[in-house]
């Protein structure tokens, strides 16, 4: 029998319920991992292990008279550092922002909470959740547990981090440009940004996701049937939905019409190796009896750029808004992307800004004839662990190419593993469905993990 810690969550809350398995076992596990790989990969701002006994104590109990709280009760769990949780640090991993705690739950840890997951930590993040890697100005980098030489990406990088390494079973992230996808890719672990609104957050803004990350797809569905319950305070959430996230099936490639973009248009060319896995991953549906055509390309270098620009004022007015004691504690490498933004004309500004429609414009043309859109997820393998981003501050978002036109547009898209480069680097590839149908593109996201290559052992 496999360790228990490694048990999917969708089988392990029925061991729970049949009573073969109390939760309570499985947290202590659990927290033996945490002392085994976090000195090597810091994945934890806060470990939570009181509250977590606690919350398992009362999963026990609850099993025990056959009356789970909800989905993911007793549920080993994390959230990222931006989630906000009651009574804990809150500080956007920077040492920019002076130290504070939070008074709220925000709408997913209060949907955990529900649902009676134990949430045992907190994971890392990059400052202001601005970059795609571990490093931090708070805290040494995080690292990834396939070698702790390379970056485990980010912004969700302690999530990515501990699914690889097994400490945990679901980690929630935040993406608004591919911060749960990069690092699910470059972990080797999946990763979903559900459709815009899908999942409420705290504070809501353009293109704001929380999304989970785990090591199979079936455990990213049972998480959504309790993050995506409404909460009042996310006004550019969804209307309510009560959709059937734990009756999901593999669906049959035979009706599907399926684009293959190799290249995003934008940033930094595909590189051969990570071009070959989506390629393989074409054949390996079109073999299924999926139809498999070349699509547009997702979206230019004006897009790209224009969208850097806005980011970078907005990051800079944040800056700004700190002081100058706070802000000259922000990583350099944050520091040099921002400072073009104090010269921007209104002009430049605005454009920026409009870029986020133009590429949802974009986005729609791609999807023209396809009922999915499959690529890579970065045009790159990951990177060495210390860097602050996989390319310099001037060309920062030239490596998001792929992801972040499904978040400026909307679209559900997920990361999910594939093969892995010559030196063993996970490569995954990315699926997006039509805005809403995140049902429908974690039900094809099943049917690639069956009909993937092997994947090698995780890390141990």
């Amino acid at each position: 029998m496999p360790d228990l810690a490694d048990v999917p969550a969708v089988e392990l809350v029925q061991l729970f319920a049949a009573g073969d398995v109390r939760p309570t076992e499985v947290l202590e596990l659990v927290l033996e991992r945490v002392d085994a790989w976090e000195p090597k990969i810091g994945a934890f701002t806060q470990l939570l292990e009181a509250e977590a006994r606690a919350s398992a104590r009362s999963s026990d109990a609850r099993y025990a008279t056959a009356r789970p709280l909800g989905p993911l009760d007793g549920v080993p769990m994390t959230v990222k550092e931006n989630i906000a949780t009651a009574g804990d640090p809150y500080r956007l991993g920077t040492a920019a922002t002076p130290p504070a705690v939070s008074d709220v739950d925000a709408p997913v840890a209060a949907r955990l909470r529900e649902a009676g997951a134990t949430v045992f930590a907190k994971t890392t993040m990059p400052d202001f959740g601005m970059l795609s890697s571990g490093v931090s100005s708070l805290r040494s980098p995080t690292r990834n547990p396939w070698s702790l030489e390379w970056n485990p990406g980010g912004s969700s990088a302690g999530a990515g981090a501990a699914a690889a390494a097994g400490v945990g079973l679901i980690h929630i992230g935040t993406d608004i440009g591919g911060s749960v996808r990069l690092p699910a890719n470059w972990c080797g672990v999946a990763g979903l940004k559900p459709s815009f609104g899908r999942v409420p957050v705290m504070p809501p803004y353009y293109a704001r996701c929380a999304g989970p990350i785990a090591r199979a797809v079936a455990d990213l569905a049972l998480a959504m049937s309790a993050i995506s319950l409404p909460d009042e305070r996310d006004h550019m959430s969804l209307p309510p939905a009560d959709l059937p996230w734990t009756a999901l099936t593999p669906t049959d490639p035979a009706a599907l019409r399926i684009g293959v973009c190799v290249q995003a248009g934008a940033g930094v060319p595909g590189a051969p190796e990570v071009v070959a896995v989506a390629h393989d991953a074409a054949r390996a549906l079109e073999a299924a009896g999926a139809t498999v055509r070349p699509a547009a390309a997702l979206i230019d270098d004006r897009l790209l750029a224009g969208l850097d620009r806005f980011w970078r004022m907005r990051s800079y007015l944040d800056l700004q808004a700190l002081g100058d004691e706070h802000r000259a504690r922000a990583l350099p490498y944050i520091q040099e992307w921002v400072a073009p933004a104090r010269h921007y004309s209104a002009e430049q500004v605005f454009t920026g800004f409009s870029a986020m429609d133009g590429i949802s414009v974009a986005v729609g043309k791609a999807f023209r004839g396809h009922d999915f859109l499959l690529s890579p997820v970065a045009p790159i393998t990951g990177f060495a662990a210390d860097a602050a981003g996989p390319i310099g501050p001037q060309q920062a978002l030239d490596h998001i190419g792929f992801t972040v036109p499904f978040s400026m547009s909307g679209h559900p898209a997920i990361s999910i593993p594939w093969g892995t480069s010559s030196d063993g680097r996970p490569i995954g590839i990315q699926l997006a469905a039509r805005r809403f149908r995140d049902l429908e593109l974690l039900s094809l996201a099943l049917t690639c993990e069956r009909l993937r290559p092997a994947q090698p052992a995780w890390p141990s």
